[in-house]
């Protein structure tokens, strides 16, 4: 009975959240941490700073402690805590870690672009230039050098 209840609860919210998205990108997350841990609150700290600062309000955040509701974990498979789940816009998608790397938390949720690295010249900043050779390289190696994976 409690597992229907959750469902219906979920479901209502994923129905509000893909309304609200017609209107804009509205934000649908859902963090799930492990007690009362450093890790947990930091994690909850940046989320809710990103949230506050880069969406104004166009985002519904539910925080979610994976030993009192371990139901709601199973089905998001959340093996690692704490794990950030964008449900929308999609694509969903998936954060591990208490999300202090903000731009890679930025790219994850789609607010920001991924860019080129950056590398420090002479002059200043500027992108940084292919080396010969790198074209070779399959774009998940790319993609693991960007994202710094």
């Amino acid at each position: 009975m409690k597992h229907n209840m959750a469902i219906t609860n979920e479901a209502r919210a994923f129905e509000k959240a893909l309304a609200a998205q017609q209107v804009g990108d509205h934000y649908l997350l859902r963090l799930f941490v492990s007690g009362i841990t450093p890790q947990s609150a930091r994690a909850i700290q940046n989320i809710r700073a990103i949230c506050e600062e880069k969406l104004h309000g166009r985002y519904e955040l539910e925080v979610i402690d994976i030993y009192q509701h371990t139901d709601q974990a199973r089905p998001e498979q959340v093996v690692v805590a704490p794990t950030l789940v964008k449900k929308l816009p999609l694509p969903a998608r998936k954060l591990i870690g208490d999300l202090s790397h903000r731009e890679r938390v930025l790219v994850g949720l789609d607010i920001r672009p991924q860019e080129p690295a950056l590398a420090t010249v002479k002059d200043g900043l500027r992108p940084r230039q292919w080396r010969a050779g790198e074209e070779s390289r399959s774009r998940t190696c790319r993609q693991k050098r960007v994202l710094g994976c």
